[in-house]
């Protein structure tokens, strides 16, 4: 004789899993299941449920409610759960708050899109991976949750933005089932202008471009300019009779002339070789001819 599912609903005292007495749990305090009294499997096993076990968890006080699954039937207190401590922040929970646990069927999830909490997730060299590596320990995924996974002995928090298919709860189970995910950009993150450092970067090749094609041009020295310029002083202290000229009076260098001269004539791209010219002899003229040969006469 075919069973109507039925519903189990309970109310529980919760706490986080660092307050479970015993052994440290750190492995349950990074998934998303809970851990629940003896008594309560007991009750499941009398009644026509669905598997997996999923639950609705409900804090009245602040109108929140989440989804979880179970990880073990050992709470050492009757009346007491055990929660993750990302689930007591979602849900506004004090240590020693009341909820409301009741039985749930999810769909299987196909689809879900996350919002890092913080830009330090693009740290991540693979986060597709280690997203898909932490969520084995969850159960289920409820839209607006903010899980918490851990990688590399640090906690990034991410939003659970979307979830597909849809359904009334806004929730779905991950157990046994084929997630596409996506990402939003984190929290913070603000999007680089690509056009403006475009714009700078080519500004700047033709700076530089323009910088090797524009030559040189070596000022030439002024003629007002002198070397060892200065004044003459006796050792009696009398003043000199003469006035003392610099030894070496600068004037128009002609190397420095002709050097600003082939710099300015310089074309990019042309190689040119130039050399003084030396003057060509003055022919004789005939009458200097006769003159000499009448001399020599």
């Amino acid at each position: 004789m075919f069973r109507l599912p039925q519903t189990f609903e309970e109310q529980y005292v919760c706490y986080s899993m660092s307050y479970m007495p015993g052994k440290t749990r750190e492995a349950a305090d990074k998934g998303g299941k809970i851990i629940m009294p003896p008594s309560a499997l007991e009750k499941l096993s009398k009644l026509n449920i669905q598997y997996p076990m999923l639950f609705e968890i409900t804090n009245g006080k602040s109108s929140r409610t989440s989804h979880a699954g179970v990880l073990e039937f050992v709470s050492p207190q009757e009346g007491v759960i055990y929660l993750p401590h990302w689930l007591m922040q979602n849900m506004l929970l004090e240590q020693g708050g009341i909820v409301t646990v009741r039985s749930a069927s999810l769909p299987v999830a196909e689809f879900a899109k996350f919002e890092p909490q913080s830009t330090d997730f693009l740290d991540i060299s693979n986060p597709r991976a280690v997203l898909e590596a932490s969520l084995r320990s969850f159960a289920c995924l409820t839209e607006g949750d903010v899980i918490a996974i851990n990688y590399n002995d640090k906690i990034y928090e991410i939003r659970v933005l979307e979830v597909k298919p849809k359904h009334p709860s806004k929730a779905v189970t991950i157990i046994e089932c084929n997630l596409h995910l996506d990402f939003a950009p984190p929290v913070g993150y603000v999007e680089p202008d690509y056009k403006a450092q475009a714009a700078a970067a080519a500004t700047a090749a033709v700076e530089a471009q323009q910088a090797e094609e524009t030559p040189q041009v070596e000022v030439a020295a002024s003629a007002a300019e002198q070397a060892f310029s200065g004044a003459g002083y006796r050792l009696d202290g009398k003043s000199p009779k003469t006035e003392i000229k610099p030894l070496i009076e600068r004037t128009d260098d002609p190397r420095r002339a002709a050097a600003a001269a082939a710099a300015a004539r310089y074309q990019p791209g042309k190689l040119s070789f130039s050399r003084p010219r030396k003057a060509a002899p003055a022919k004789k003229t005939e009458a200097s001819a006769t003159a000499s040969a009448s001399a020599s006469a």
